[in-house]
């Protein structure tokens, strides 16, 4: 499983991994497996474990009063997933975490993620490049969210993540867009025909 990370890492930094600096990433992360449709975070808890989706596909979603679903994040392999804002500041979260598929998962407790920060450079880069492209993906989704139709953001969406639209079922797909299904569905067909 930690092999999946050490290649990820690659993608940081031109230097190689050291023996020592696997042995400080096996210590400071731990193997969690879920099966698909379980938790890793409900709305009320504290965000304590941040993941590596080292296999499968979770959703990061919010139920509003009407008990309608709301995702807000998606995530496969080589992606990470929890609540940031929980995590960081030890808060309960308004988000649930669940698995779309079954997982396996490298996780990280926030003192975990300090340690690595203050011991391994590659950790830091990559952490300063997530935060750099979360930015930016944030305020993409933003600008989508309030100023394009339906077909603009279901074609932004496919452009920016064509592995996360041949992976995810419609209504999923849906509700991260903020359409509902027959919307959608009118977009694929659309969208198809060009």
């Amino acid at each position: 499983m930690y092999e999946a990370y050490f290649n990820y890492l690659k993608k940081f930094s031109a230097e190689p991994l050291t023996h020592g600096d696997k042995a400080l990433i096996r210590q400071n992360f731990t193997p969690v497996r879920l099966r698909k449709r379980q938790y890793s975070l409900q709305a009320g808890e504290i965000c304590k474990k941040f993941a590596f989706i080292v296999k499968g596909a979770m959703r990061m979603y919010f139920v509003d009063d009407k008990g309608l679903e709301h995702i807000v994040r998606l995530g496969i392999e080589d992606w990470w997933m929890g609540d940031r804002e929980s995590f960081i500041n030890v808060t309960p979260s308004r988000y649930h975490i669940d698995a779309l598929e079954h997982c396996e998962l490298l996780c990280m407790t926030l003192d975990n993620a300090n340690e690595l920060q203050k011991k391994l450079p590659v950790f830091r880069q990559m952490m300063n490049k997530l935060d750099e492209r979360n930015i930016m993906a944030n305020n993409r989704r933003l600008t989508s969210a309030i100023s394009f139709t339906a077909e603009k953001r279901y074609t932004e969406f496919v452009e920016c993540y064509p592995e996360l639209a041949d992976r995810f079922p419609q209504h999923v797909i849906a509700s991260y867009l903020g359409v509902n299904k027959d919307t959608l569905s009118r977009v694929k067909r659309q969208h198809n025909l060009k």
